[in-house]
């Protein structure tokens, strides 16, 4: 989101109708401080600084100015100065977000000064009554500055700052306007996506004082034209619009896609080319699942405004069962802050740069100091996830053990898996807001609150177990506990995806040692039972769809006819789920049937006691499993012995698999037992 101030070399351009546009002021406050150059002056100086949120309606980052500390006057946040000879007049756009406190409203505007902040006059100035709430303002700017070579612009507050909680402010722009100018900016498609066709999205801003009637963009994949055509849609002064390529492109499993789109003509006529394209880096992964939104909640039982996003969740929530997890981070402020408040509240704060209570976050990102609305976290809810998290807990006296599995769908590298104890009511910090329970309250993270770092390789987990006493926390019932589990990206604060662990109970472990074999037009996939647990089936997924759901059998057969990836997931009791096991259907290192018919053989089948394995082959190990996938005996043979004898006295009657691993890979083969 980083953009920069300009200096324009506006010797070329005598007014705002000057046939290409010029940016005077371009700042969206991407940094984590103060862009270099801009500064803060007058009352209530040390109150601004720069959130991790995005309330103005922007991307993170934002300025923030903070009622606290308290103070009367003007405060102003100052820009570098800028040469605007030969401009007597501009555009003005500023994102604005309220926060108020109270009834009686309060002002901010823009002001220009042209003797270095020693006067200053106002261009544009509003006062604002109505609170939690967006607002965008474009305004054409003129004034005594305007025409003078070295000029600062200011955004300023006016009033008493103990009328208002917060004033965010975002995408700051002073800017002329050409006549006809489009600009591309966005390609709308996540940097890892599932592999399949899918639609290319982008998005263009109109930047011209002309209504844009048409457009023709084409798209380059990898160096090549994949696809073009002409929109016909109407967009107005400053108007953004998402549009979407008709035709699909097919990305295929585990690739890298340089995607570059290009605006070539506008209105049927030709544009300014500088700001026509724009391009991105997709990677595909193995698959996608079900997201359930992770919240993060900052709040305090002596915040006053806190009871009023409190409900608003408390409504969110009991609309959405099932469909989120959550965790709140009692904080040590206002006044004397929440009696629950611990260090690990303390470093989430810092973590995401949280201004003050109550403040929500979705899946990483900052919704800002009000309760989160129905619709949005329903948009969230259907974006698909290349994550997946699983775990269960069980209790011990004071003691909880915790075991989770995170899994990936994509090369996941230092990425932060969370795992959050909560408690879901408590009672015993109340404090000075009226509130008389409190829910979901973070009691302890472990290992700690900086998560813990984990590489995981596409279509695998990583396992972490844990176990605390909990009587050294702030609990109350040790029967009312729940852990929130969750992996994110710990430079861009993205969730990937979350859940609450399944409560009191054993871990869902996952299959083991998936292969894949393809045998002309059909592909083979097989995979050992869980280590621990016992499943009731197992889900094939393929390409995405439910090939086979609760299957007793570890093994699946279909035609290829072009699948690429398969999923298996262990089903337990009560229709809790492992993570899956998602692998690309190749030969991988498996010997199809046609490699190995004459050159292996088990016999006799039926057989008795003994059961002998004939191959030229060198045969490494071998297990035998029952049909629900169990393992019953492995062998470590480590042999080039023609004919192998294998004792299975001890089996009871039933079929079996034999899983033979040899030199030139894995052989699976079906015996029955009498």
């Amino acid at each position: 989101m980083k953009r920069l101030l300009l200096i324009a070399f506006v010797c070329l351009f005598s007014t705002i109708n000057a046939q290409n546009n010029v940016s005077i002021i371009n700042e969206e406050f991407n940094d984590i401080s103060i862009p270099n150059g801009w500064y803060t002056t007058g009352n209530g100086a040390n109150n601004w600084y720069v959130s991790q949120s995005f309330s103005a309606g922007g991307k993170p980052n934002e300025m923030q100015l903070s009622w606290s500390p308290q103070f009367s006057g003007i405060s102003r946040l100052v820009s570098p100065a800028v040469d605007l000879t030969n401009i007597t007049n501009a555009m003005m756009s500023l994102d604005h977000y309220v926060a108020l406190f109270g009834n009686t409203g309060a002002t901010i505007g823009v002001a220009t000064s042209s003797d270095n902040g020693v006067t200053w006059n106002s261009v544009w100035s509003e006062k604002y009554t109505e609170t939690n709430k967006q607002y965008s303002v474009v305004e054409s700017i003129s004034g005594p500055d305007m025409g003078k070579s070295d000029v600062r612009f200011c955004i300023y507050f006016e009033g008493s700052s103990s009328a208002i909680q917060s004033w965010y402010f975002d995408n700051f722009k002073v800017y002329t306007v050409e006549d006809l100018n489009i600009e591309m900016t966005s390609i709308d498609i996540p940097t890892y996506i599932c592999h399949g066709e899918r639609n290319i999205d982008f998005s263009v801003t109109n930047v011209g004082e002309s209504a844009i009637k048409s457009f023709e963009a084409r798209c380059i994949i990898n160096g090549n034209e994949v696809l073009s055509e002409t929109f016909y849609t109407e967009i107005s002064y400053l108007e953004t619009k998402q549009v979407t390529f008709e035709d699909l492109f097919n990305f295929s499993v585990n690739n890298s896609y340089d995607i570059e789109i290009e605006i070539f003509r506008v209105n049927d006529s030709e544009d300014d080319s500088s700001n026509n394209n724009i391009s991105k880096t997709v990677e595909t992964a193995l698959g996608e699942t079900q997201r359930i939104p992770m919240i993060e909640h900052f709040s305090s039982s002596t915040c006053s405004p806190c009871p009023t996003a409190n409900y608003g969740m408390e409504m969110l929530t009991a609309n959405n069962p099932n469909k989120y997890t959550y965790t709140k981070y009692s904080m040590n402020f206002p006044g004397m802050g929440d009696p629950y408040f611990t260090t690990e509240c303390e470093t989430k704060r810092f973590y995401y740069n949280m201004g003050g209570a109550p403040e929500l976050y979705l899946d990483g990102t900052c919704y800002g100091n009000k309760f989160i609305d129905n619709e949005y976290f329903n948009n969230q809810y259907k974006v698909p996830a290349l994550a997946n998290v699983r775990g269960a807990f069980t209790v011990e006296g004071n003691t909880i053990k915790i075991i989770a599995d995170f899994m990936t769908y994509f090369d996941a590298n230092n990425v932060k898996a969370y795992i959050a104890v909560n408690e879901k009511t408590t009672t015993g910090n109340v404090g000075t807001n009226g509130e008389k329970e409190f829910h979901h309250i973070m009691l302890k993270f472990l290992n700690d609150a900086n998560g813990n770092t984990l590489n995981i390789n596409a279509g695998e987990y990583k396992r972490l177990e844990f176990s605390y006493d909990m009587s050294q926390t702030f609990m109350e019932d040790i029967n009312d506990l729940e852990v929130a589990l969750w992996l994110q990206n710990d430079e861009t604060k993205e969730i990937y995806n979350s859940h609450f662990a399944y409560e009191y109970t054993e871990h869902c472990y996952p299959v083991r040692n998936m292969t894949t074999t393809i045998d002309g037009n059909n592909f083979t996939v097989r995979w050992d039972a869980p280590e621990k647990g016992n499943p009731v089936g197992y889900n094939v997924i393929v390409d995405g769809e439910l090939a086979a759901e609760k299957t007793t059998s570890v093994e699946y057969s279909s035609e290829l006819n072009n699948k690429q990836v398969v999923e298996i997931v262990a089903v337990y009791a009560d229709d809790k789920t492992s993570v899956g096991f998602a692998k690309q259907i190749t030969a991988g290192d498996n010997v199809s049937e046609e490699m190995i018919k004459d050159d292996l053989r088990i016999y006799p089948n039926p057989s008795g006691d003994v059961l002998f394995l004939a191959t030229e082959m060198n045969v490494k190990e071998i297990a035998i499993y029952d049909i629900y996938g169990r393992m019953t005996t492995v062998y470590g043979l480590q042999t080039t012995d023609f004919v192998n004898r294998i004792e299975i006295a001890d089996l009871e009657t039933g079929i079996y698999f034999i899983n033979i691993k040899t030199d030139k890979g894995n052989v699976v083969r079906r015996f029955i037992k009498n």
